[in-house]
């Protein structure tokens, strides 16, 4: 996975034009070390501060560990979208604004193919979710669920939360991943299931 840059406008575009796919979460729920983990390198930066991103960072995958998608020469290309956390109450009233702009534009990207929502395992959606939610829903995104965090709870803990998410967040199994940067859990599901959304939607 490589680096390609920060912009501050959604429209930005990018050579080669290849498939894109969003990620998308509160503040704080662990989004750089996801990606981190499933580029299995430190690509983005890790901050202990809420709201650090503020730009659309774009990296560039190129793979050939993932089953289905653009499989010319057996390798996925496609870019990641990283967009700025929502919910940050610390940030001010017009940078709020501007990050909600840039994630609605992003999400209209004629190149996306679909959203990583990441939801925090342990808590029900707040209602920066639900507004997010209802974007996702009106404009008929292909959505990825990545329940963060699972190290946190035991496995039984675990199975009752990703069901009860499931329902609270209206998304069928197979688009529900539960998954920790931590110990690895479901970071190869997720990869497989981006492979899988890519090929779907191309």
């Amino acid at each position: 996975m490589k680096f390609i840059g920060s912009f501050p406008r959604a429209d930005v575009a990018l050579d080669p034009p290849l498939p894109e796919v969003a990620f998308i979460g509160r503040s704080n729920v662990g989004k750089s070390s996801l990606l981190n983990a499933l580029a299995g390198a430190r690509i983005a930066k890790i901050s202990g501060t809420p709201g650090k991103t503020r730009t659309l960072n774009v990296f560039l995958v190129e793979t050939a560990r993932w089953e289905k998608g653009d499989v010319r020469d057996g390798r996925i290309s496609l870019y990641f979208l990283d967009l700025p956390g929502y919910g940050y109450a610390r940030a001010g009233k017009d940078a709020r604004a501007g990050f909600r702009r840039l994630l609605r534009y992003a999400l209209q990207r004629q190149s996306l193919r679909g959203v990583v929502w990441l939801v925090d395992i342990r808590h029900s959606p707040s209602v920066d979710d639900r507004d997010m939610q209802r974007v996702l829903i009106e404009g008929e995104t292909h959505v990825l669920a990545a329940l963060t965090k699972s190290d946190k709870l035991s496995t039984s803990e675990r199975r009752s939360r990703e069901r009860e998410l499931r329902e609270e967040l209206a998304l069928p199994e197979d688009q529900v991943i539960v998954t920790s940067a931590k110990t690895g859990e479901g970071i190869a599901d997720l990869r497989e299931s981006i492979g899988a959304l890519i090929g779907a939607t191309t």
